[in-house]
């Protein structure tokens, strides 16, 4: 049976279990969350990881890093570096995104290293293989897309993104509305650029229950794609948006009635203004089904620095429900990430989880904050190092300004402010 069959049997997994035990819950909660699709486990039943993890209500915002190869730059070990990076900087699950190189062996070696849930877009490699063949995008056949669905459950992949609610209906609004970026999902692209050329509906829309049959067996995860997802903040909110959002909706039922797992994407950029309404449009439409966005990124002008942007909505996003955050890093729109991106994006976005999990009360959030600033007072420097979301960073500060006073930093030195009022205290 699938995690979902499982729960509606009363059966808790061993997944629902480590879940459990994990998010500080019951078993009972994690089974029930995982009966109304409200929390997802993402675990091909092909594979086994140490590191099993649950997406949704209730539990601590989860992380993803996108990791994978371009036509530009395929090196296997750059990849395998970058995996390693994002798990020792605490990612709760990776993407392989390979349009590059032998793109087959890139996903199962990531498959075989990664301890954590891996994901995959497997229209990406539809696509590749259709133009390695000599054939182009849109040349590709709806039975190549569908195969490409069975060859990544095959694998032992975890959850796999379907851009199934980008429709001829979203063709039509992406010629009226005018948008200023146009599609920046590539998944998106590649899905309106194949209906325009053959006149024809979105293959993964209409053969969706054939992807829902995979999935089952499977037991994979799906993640229902952002085709439409804003690029750029003049386009967030509008109708192509919100009209796939409301396609989605509809496929989320019908997941659920498959007794397949099944979570959303999301923005995107987006204002501050419109990131906490967006996700409770998103739970409202898809009643309660977990949501993973994209930053959302809060400005458009942050080139280098978009790590930030997407932090900023992240800790919004997050404490407005949001469920799974996609990090950004500094490269992107301008390159492919490299391992010190990987990092600091990873680093950047567990910080707005974290925000975001302090807000929603998830246990043991607020209480990591208050340990920490105990010992602070205390200046017990080492378990300040020990608690801190990025140790290592946190020692090279310290051991690269030692102070004269040594349980002070040489920010205040012997001016600190907590231990002279402790000594007056």
């Amino acid at each position: 049976m699938t995690q979902v069959e499982s729960a509606r049997a009363g059966i808790t997994t061993p997944q629902m279990a480590s879940v459990a035990a994990a998010e500080k819950r019951d078993t009972d909660f994690i089974r029930r969350g995982v009966d109304d699709g409200t929390i997802v486990i993402p675990a091909n039943r092909l594979r086994e990881i140490s590191s099993v993890c649950g997406v949704g209500a209730g539990l601590r915002t989860k992380v993803n890093a996108n990791i994978g190869s371009s036509p530009d730059r395929a090196v296997l070990e750059e990849e395998y570096a970058k995996l390693r990076a994002a798990c020792d900087a605490g990612a709760d699950a990776v993407m392989d995104l390979s349009v590059g190189g032998d793109i087959d062996l890139i996903r199962r070696k990531i498959l075989d290293e990664s301890n954590v849930p891996v994901g995959s877009v497997p229209l990406y490699d539809a696509a590749v293989q259709a133009v390695e063949s000599g054939k182009s995008v849109v040349q590709m056949t709806a039975s190549e897309m569908i195969a490409a669905f069975e060859k990544h459950a095959r694998d032992g992949i975890d959850f796999f993104v379907v851009h199934c609610g980008v429709t001829r209906e979203s063709v039509q609004r992406l010629r009226n509305d005018k948008r200023l970026a146009q599609i920046v999902s590539r998944g998106g692209a590649f899905a309106v650029e194949w209906m325009l050329y053959n006149d024809a509906e979105n293959p993964l829309y209409e053969r969706f229950d054939e992807i829902l049959d995979i999935a089952k067996e499977y037991d994979v995860t799906l993640s229902l794609g952002d085709g439409m997802r804003p690029g750029c903040l003049a386009d967030a909110t509008d109708r192509c948006q919100v009209q796939e959002l409301l396609i989605q909706g509809e496929l989320t039922d019908r997941a659920r009635a498959a007794g397949v797992q099944v979570m959303i994407e999301g923005p995107g950029h987006m204002p501050l203004d419109q990131i906490e309404m967006n996700v409770k449009l998103e739970k409202a439409i898809c009643k309660g089904a977990p949501f993973y966005v994209l930053g959302p990124l809060v400005t458009d002008v942050a080139l280098g620095y978009d790590h930030i942007s997407a932090a900023i909505g992240g800790a919004i996003a997050a404490a407005a429900g949001a469920d799974f955050l996609c990090y950004v890093t500094p490269s992107e729109h301008l390159a492919l990430p490299a391992v010190q991106d990987v990092k600091a994006g990873v680093i950047a976005t567990r910080i707005a989880a974290h925000a975001g999990d302090i807000a929603k009360g998830v246990p043991g959030a607020r209480e990591w904050d208050d340990s920490l600033a105990a010992h602070r007072r205390a200046r017990r420097w080492e378990e300040q190092m020990r608690l801190a979301i990025d140790p290592e960073t946190a020692r090279q500060y310290r051991s690269g300004s030692m102070p004269l006073v040594e349980d002070v930093c040489t920010m205040c030195g012997k001016y600190c402010s907590m231990k002279g009022v402790e000594e007056f205290l």
